[in-house]
C-alpha cells in the first residue's frame, strides 16, 4: 500500500514552517499530541493540577499500556521518567556491581552514558571494556562470545547511536548474553519510535528509550523496560512514594518496574507521551521504517554526490541518522546557512559519542536525521542548500 505523505504533513503543523530534518534530536510532533497537551494545561489552569490529574487518570495511565504495546513488553515492565538519561541512570545504578566484575560497553555509546559508566568505575572498581566490532563498526557477535565469562555482569549497548546511521545487531548480542548471567541493558533512544523494537527480540533484560525523537512525543518524557524476572535482583537508589509500598510503618519495594518511579508527574506530558506512542502504532513502525529507511538511502546518495561533502556512516544496515563532514568548512557554519534556508539539522561534538568520535579523529558531525513525514522535495532542497554551500553561494530564504 502507497505510503499517505499527504496525511502525515496535514497531521504535521510544523512542515508549513520549517524543514526539519533534527528528527535525532526531537521530532515534530503531530497536532494529536500538542492538542492532548493543551487541552490538559487547559484543565490544570481552571480546576487545579491535582484535580486535572484525577480527572484525567486514564489518559496519564495510558502511557504504560501503550510502551509495553510498542515494545511488547507488559505494562508492570514499564516506568516513565523525566528523560532516558534518568532512566539509564537508575537502571546502572541498581546493579549490584562489584570491585572485579566486568562491564562491556558498545563503543558508539552515548556521552551520558559514557560519561556514567566512567563514574561507576571509578567508584565501584569494576572493569570497564569495549565491546569488539568488526570493519563495519559493528558490535562483533562471534567475538564478543569470546569475551563472555562469568566475571562479565553487565553488557550495555546502543541500538542505534546518536551520531551515525549503523544499526546495532542488538538481537544476536542478546542471544549471546543470555547464555551468561551477565544483564543486558540497551539504549534504544535512536530507534523507538523510528524501527522495530521488541524487547522479547531483542533477549534484553533492561532498555531505555525516550519520548522526544522518532516517537514524537514531548520533551521531558523516558522510560525504562525491566524485564519481569530480572526486577527484583535491581534496588534503585533512590526511592519515592510510587516505588515503594508501605504496611503499617514500615516499607516494601514495589514489585515491577514501578519501583523506579515518582509520585511527582508531569501530567500533560505523560498525557502527549501515550499519545506519541498510541500514534505511532496506528501507522505501524515497520511501515513507518520501511520509508525512513528509502528515504536516507536516497539522500546518502544524493548527499555523497554533493562536491566537498563526506558520508561519515558507517554499519550495513543502516537507519535515518546521516553524519556528514566538509572539507574546509565547520559544521557549525553549515548548520547556520541551513537555518537561514529553513532547514533544521544538528552539530553532534565529540563529548556526545566519546569514545567512537575520538578514536576516528571526529571533533564535529553535522547530524541530517529523516522521518516519514519528511517529503522527497525537502531532501532535494537540503542537497541543493548544501551544494550552494560548499561552493561558497549563500543560502536562500525557506519560502
Amino acid at each position: 500500500m502507497e505510503f499517505d505523505l499527504a496525511r502525515a504533513r496535514a497531521d504535521t503543523p510544523g512542515v508549513a514552517h520549517v524543514v526539519h530534518l533534527n528528527n535525532a534530536g526531537a521530532s515534530l510532533a503531530p497536532r494529536a499530541v500538542t492538542d492532548a497537551m493543551t487541552r490538559h494545561l487547559a484543565l490544570e489552569s481552571t480546576v487545579g493540577a491535582y484535580e486535572a490529574a484525577e480527572r484525567a487518570h486514564e489518559e496519564v495511565a495510558r502511557a504504560h499500556d501503550a510502551l509495553a504495546a510498542l515494545l511488547n513488553a507488559h505494562p508492570d515492565e514499564i516506568a516513565i521518567m523525566d528523560s532516558a538519561t534518568r532512566a539509564w541512570g537508575m537502571a546502572l545504578s541498581s546493579i549490584p556491581l562489584r570491585r572485579g566484575d566486568r562491564v562491556l560497553v558498545s563503543p558508539v555509546e552515548y556521552g551520558s552514558n559514557h560519561i556514567s559508566l566512567l563514574h561507576l568505575a571509578e567508584r565501584t572498581g569494576v572493569r570497564l571494556e569495549f565491546l569488539p566490532v568488526d570493519g563495519n563498526g559493528l558490535v562483533d557477535t562471534a567475538a564478543l562470545e569470546q569475551r563472555l565469562d562469568e566475571r562479565v555482569k553487565l553488557v550495555a549497548m546502543a541500538h542505534v547511536p546518536m551520531h551515525d546511521g549503523l544499526v546495532n545487531p542488538v538481537a544476536e548480542v542478546g542471544k549471546a548474553v543470555r547464555r551468561t548471567d551477565a544483564l543486558f541493558l540497551v539504549d534504544a533512544c535512536q530507534s523507538v519510535g523510528q524501527l522495530p523494537v521488541d524487547v522479547r527480540d531483542f533477549d534484553c533484560d533492561l532498555l531505555v528509550g525516550c519520548g522526544r525523537k522518532y516517537l514524537r512525543g514531548p520533551r521531558g518524557t523516558g522510560f525504562l523496560y525491566v524485564a519481569r524476572d530480572v526486577a527484583p535482583r535491581l534496588t534503585p537508589a533512590v526511592l519515592g512514594l510510587d516505588g515503594v509500598e508501605w504496611h503499617g510503618g514500615e516499607y516494601r519495594i514495589a514489585p515491577g518496574a514501578r519501583r523506579f518511579e515518582t509520585w511527582e508527574v508531569n501530567a500533560a506530558a505523560r498525557i502527549g507521551l501515550g499519545v506519541a506512542v498510541d500514534y505511532a502504532r496506528g501507522w505501524g513502525v515497520e511501515r513507518t521504517w520501511q520509508r525512513v529507511r528509502a528515504l536516507a538511502a536516497g539522500l546518502r546518495a544524493d548527499l555523497a554526490r554533493v562536491p566537498g561533502v563526506t558520508v561519515e556512516d558507517r554499519g550495513v544496515e543502516r537507519c535515518g541518522n546521516i553524519a556528514l563532514t566538509f572539507a574546509g568548512l565547520d559544521p557549525f557554519r553549515v548548520r547556520a546557512e541551513l537555518l537561514r534556508a529553513g532547514i533544521n539539522s544538528w552539530v553532534c561534538l565529540d563529548n556526545a559519542a566519546c569514545h567512537d568520535m575520538q578514536q576516528r579523529g571526529l571533533s564535529r558531525l553535522l547530524r541530517i536525521s529523516v522521518h516519514y513525514y519528511n517529503s522527497e522535495a525537502e531532501l532535494e532542497r537540503l542537497c541543493s542548500v548544501l551544494a550552494g554551500v560548499t561552493s561558497g553561494t549563500k543560502a536562500r530564504a525557506f519560502a
